[in-house]
């Protein structure tokens, strides 16, 4: 199901517990950048496992704007990609493709290295705190590209090419990462980036560059060395699963006291999820095709949360699972490293009935880079409290989707407004809530 911007409220029937089955695709962390990695290619590339997610959308279309041709594969899920002729785009019209995503800076590199230029509109993304795309421009101005700030964005271009560098990101930035990866790959002589992101999307992008012949190192202190090729050919590849809405889903069984059997969900990529999952008392079980999450009945635990980058406990499970925390009995604490603003969801559970304190100072087991900046970082969430039906906003894509899980496990009726924006990261989230068994409508069309 398509959900448009004129069915943009969901009214949620809570109380009922998710139970049954669904199935998670591809990487949304992942599947965009590998699209963005076919650019460099002199031959067409195979990518499986892609979900139906609004973000994939957006790549594909300015995908299509430069020249490269997308069609379906033979399997559900696959796209092929034909870089054979690239091109310049209309500017309108990359603003026009692009002003709701964040993805079009990774572009950057791929269109020095194919066409000498690139254009990057006014970005967006998800309001969780500050993405500067400082470090982008950085990383680029290292590698030889010139920037020339317009008024509807920036253009660059690369008259002397793209050489290789050392860089030293000053936090392990995920999008930074991916920028290095794509731009190194083709430039003259080694890359050695310090202080990498290392998460499991970054590696299977490395291995997504290793097969179209790049040639490319993981050190274990976090130093990533790329060897720059004169060339680059296609991929076939099959993404990895997605993680992020795997653990989001078993949050949701958590919350509402229920049973969910999460094809495509893979242990190696969640394991600190799994033990963190463990200790609040959920329940799970692991075999060949994915994994079971349910409520084993009896209280919840209180435990205490600190997020950080990967292999720690990753930002992008906060939310969700902070939902079921306001059911655990005693107090947990969370202390949100990565992005300084992700905790302002928690004032919409609060009217819902949760008691969650929010505070400036660190409250985990170590400092953090916000400590001394005056955001409020860390919560205190006190429970467990009975959760009542509300009217909610969704703020960005896991808050919007921990909303659908309080929404879930309240007493009485949500409506929830601009459910649109998860589409971003959840492939027919709306189908898979039905087929849970949850009692959601749209206005004036019943869906279960």
């Amino acid at each position: 199901m398509t959900v448009n911007g004129a069915d943009d409220v969901l009214l949620v029937h809570g109380g009922t517990p998710l139970e049954g089955e669904i199935r998670v695709r591809g990487a949304k962390n992942l599947v965009p950048k590998a699209m963005v990695a076919a650019l460099l290619g002199s031959a067409p590339s195979r990518l499986r496992n892609v979900p139906d997610i609004r973000d994939v959308r957006v790549v594909r279309g300015l995908l299509q704007l430069h020249g490269v041709t997308v069609r379906p594969g033979e399997e559900p899920g696959e796209l092929v990609l034909d870089p054979t002729y690239v091109e310049s785009a209309n500017v309108a019209d990359i603003d026009a493709h692009a002003g709701s995503s964040r993805i079009p800076i990774l572009f950057c590199g791929p269109l020095l290295h194919r066409l000498g230029h690139a254009f990057i509109p006014g970005l967006g993304g998800c309001d969780i705190g500050g993405r500067p795309i400082d470090f982008h421009f950085d990383v680029l101005r290292q590698f030889g590209a010139v920037i020339e700030k317009r008024a509807d964005g920036q253009y660059l271009e690369a008259p002397k090419g793209l050489r290789g560098t050392k860089i030293r990101l000053p936090y392990p930035s995920v999008g930074a990462t991916e920028q290095v990866l794509l731009t190194a790959v083709l430039a003259e002589g080694v890359t050695v980036l310090s202080n990498a992101a290392v998460e499991p999307e970054i590696e299977d992008l490395i291995c997504v560059l290793q097969k179209m012949g790049a040639i490319i190192a993981m050190d274990t202190d976090r130093t990533i060395r790329i060897t720059g090729v004169d060339k680059l050919g296609g991929y076939t590849h099959r993404a990895l699963s997605d993680r992020l809405e795997a653990a989001s889903w078993a949050s949701a069984a958590l919350a509402t006291e229920g049973n969910i059997y999460v094809r495509g969900a893979q242990q190696r990529s969640m394991m600190t999820f799994l033990n963190t999952y463990r200790k609040v008392g959920g329940a799970f079980e692991i075999d060949d095709e994915g994994i079971r999450f349910w409520h084993p009945g009896g209280q919840l635990k209180s435990i205490a949360l600190e997020t950080d980058v990967h292999p720690g406990f990753q930002t992008d499970w906060q939310q969700p699972l902070v939902v079921a925390l306001t059911q655990a009995t005693g107090l947990s604490i969370v202390h949100e490293t990565v992005y300084e603003s992700r905790l302002g969801f928690t004032s919409a559970l609060n009217q819902m009935g949760a008691h969650i304190q929010l505070y400036r100072e660190c409250l985990g087991g170590s400092d953090c880079r916000f400590g001394q900046r005056n955001f409020l970082h860390s919560a205190v969430v006190s429970g467990p409290t009975r959760l009542q039906g509300a009217d909610l906003v969704i703020p960005d894509l896991r808050g919007g989707f921990s909303y659908l899980i309080a929404a879930l496990a309240a007493q009485g009726t949500s409506r929830v407004h601009g459910i649109d924006l998860i589409n971003r990261g959840y492939e027919n989230f709306m189908d898979k809530l039905v087929e849970l068994g949850a009692k959601v409508e749209l206005p004036g069309k019943a869906l279960g």
